[in-house]
């Protein structure tokens, strides 16, 4: 049976969201392909109509995720978005949590189209925020945005490795203060 142009983009989305999701909640290697397409409730053959290779797939779902197709403009202040970071719903929720606080570190250890497309997202994260950062320059402000993500992404890490709940949420509480959240 011939699948439809619709179909194929649909399952495709499913892939993508299946993939983004399991890599954040289990990492690169705690996640098989068969793992993924099931999640995407498709057969593991239909997988390789879409990616050539794992790599392939963890790039593009990092693209999925990182630059969505409908994406519309922010709203708020870098110390708005912090507020909204820096929770308990994100921390105890890193399926559909920040790709840079669930997978930064694994990222850190590749190369290719994965960490060239997270390196494209963080330099657009630093400008959005440089937006708004605090700071009378232009420099000012990149070397405020700069800082302030990488508070916010350290400070999300660390609160999901406390296994002290208090710890946790002082981490997370004591950062959002200091961006201003």
């Amino acid at each position: 049976m011939k699948v439809s142009k619709e179909q194929l983009a649909e399952n495709r989305q499913r892939i993508l969201d299946a993939a983004a999701r399991l890599f954040r909640e289990r990492g690169f290697e705690g996640v098989t392909v068969a793992e993924i397409m099931a999640a995407a409730d498709l057969t593991h053959g239909a997988f390789y109509g879409h990616f050539s290779s794992k790599e392939d797939l963890i790039a593009r779902s990092f693209a999925h995720v990182l630059f969505p197709d409908t994406e519309k403009p922010e709203e708020g202040t870098m110390a708005d978005y912090a507020g909204v970071y820096l929770s308990a719903r994100h921390r105890d929720g890193p399926g559909n949590g920040c790709l840079f606080s669930t997978l930064g570190t694994e990222v850190g250890r590749t190369e290719g189209a994965a960490r060239h497309t997270m390196t494209q997202a963080l330099e657009r994260r630093i400008e959005i925020f440089s937006q708004t950062a605090p700071g009378e320059t232009p420099e000012e402000r990149r070397r405020a945005a700069i800082a302030g993500w990488a508070a916010m992404v350290g400070a999300m890490v660390l609160a999901r490795i406390s296994d002290d709940p208090a710890l946790s949420d002082e981490i997370m509480r004591e950062t959002r203060e200091t961006l201003g959240a």
